[in-house]
């Protein structure tokens, strides 16, 4: 989920989804420490599986989860899908939860953590520059085409959240992604720049120079500053002015929390995120591209934005959950459905 890139006052509280109690999806009981509803507990014969692996990525160990189909054949070709996880989040949340129904859908997929976040390499922590995630789509098409079982020539991406918008982005350029989509896609560097839903116009020059003096601070060897990290009480997260943040923090720190999915980032990575958008040059994207995304998100605005830019699709569809906010993506079974259903059929008919 993108929430740390809000305002400068507020992105620091941000982190989660769900909107009411719910059945918590509790890690710490999963053997794979996975976060979400009906994931896997055990590794059967015969069933949908996940594989936990880890590989080098411009000399960072990387840690990803690789999903294979009920009675995966290593001998066999199966289309395989690249999943990219929201800003903030882990393999082991919403990614996994995707990889997972499309693997039961008779994908192989793939969901690593992102470098320097989660459990994959990276110092120091939670650096987080647009170069990096889009590397990182990068690295799981490397990793992924080499793995039994994978039919290189039918190789799709999905992206969700900030990993939709950095999958735009690696789609422009990487033609092995025969096909894109998105779920609730987030611009990073709109949101970083502008605020949310272009929120904080008239502080871009103020967060820029603090981005640039937290830079030299680390360059002369000073304290790593962090944005990001902040806590609040149930009472402030209730006056919060958005659905993606009020949901966002019960899904991040309750009902779907992680140890290793945080929202802090090093203050130095605005230099880089500010400048950064999802939607230049996405013109150069020739492939299908279905754009899905909840019909009460309040983050719906980016997705349109994007579509509208993409004109270079051969084939593109906006899709649109009715009634569904862009966090209810992330968990609720009947809008992950019908999410899934129409993943399922686009990538049926492009791969």
């Amino acid at each position: 989920m993108s929430l740390k890139f809000i305002n400068a006052a507020l992105f620091a509280a941000v982190v989660g989804t769900l909107s009411g109690a719910s059945m918590a999806a509790d890690y710490k009981q999963n053997p794979f420490t996975l976060a979400y509803e009906g994931a896997i507990s055990e590794n059967v014969k015969g069933k949908v599986n996940v594989r936990p692996v880890a590989y080098k990525l411009n000399g960072l160990d990387i840690s990803a989860n690789v999903y294979t189909p009920a009675n995966y054949d290593p001998s066999k070709k199966y289309p395989t899908i690249v999943v990219a996880h929201p800003n903030g989040g882990v393999k082991e949340q919403v990614a996994g939860l995707y990889a997972q129904r499309l693997a039961e859908q008779g994908y192989i997929t793939i969901a690593a953590d992102a470098a320097y976040q989660g459990a994959s390499g990276g110092q120091p922590r939670n650096v987080d520059k647009p170069a990096h995630r889009i590397e990182d789509i990068h690295g799981m098409a490397d990793f992924i085409s080499q793995y039994a079982g994978v039919d290189s020539a039918r190789l799709g991406l999905l992206g969700i959240c900030g990993g939709g918008g950095y999958s735009l982005a690696a789609a422009q350029t990487d033609k092995r992604f025969k096909s894109i989509a998105t779920v609730s896609m987030f611009n990073s560097g709109r949101v970083c720049r502008n605020g949310y839903v272009d929120s904080a116009l008239n502080t871009i020059q103020t967060r820029l120079q603090q981005a640039s003096a937290a830079r030299a601070q680390e360059a002369a060897g000073g304290t790593v500053l962090y944005s990001g990290d902040a806590n609040l009480t149930d009472e402030q997260i209730a006056k919060l002015p958005f659905d993606l943040y009020r949901q966002g923090y019960e899904y991040y720190w309750k009902t779907h929390a992680h140890p290793n999915s945080t929202f802090k980032y090093t203050t130095s990575s605005l230099l880089d995120l500010m400048r950064f958008d999802a939607t230049n040059q996405i013109e150069l994207i020739d492939k299908p591209l279905l754009m899905i995304a909840g019909s009460k998100a309040d983050s719906l605005y980016m997705t349109e934005d994007a579509f509208a830019k993409a004109t270079g699709a051969k084939d593109k569809e906006l899709f649109l959950i009715e009634g569904a906010t862009h966090i209810e993506t992330y968990w609720k079974q009947p809008y992950v459905n019908k999410a899934v259903e129409k993943l399922t059929r686009f990538y049926g008919k492009s791969l």
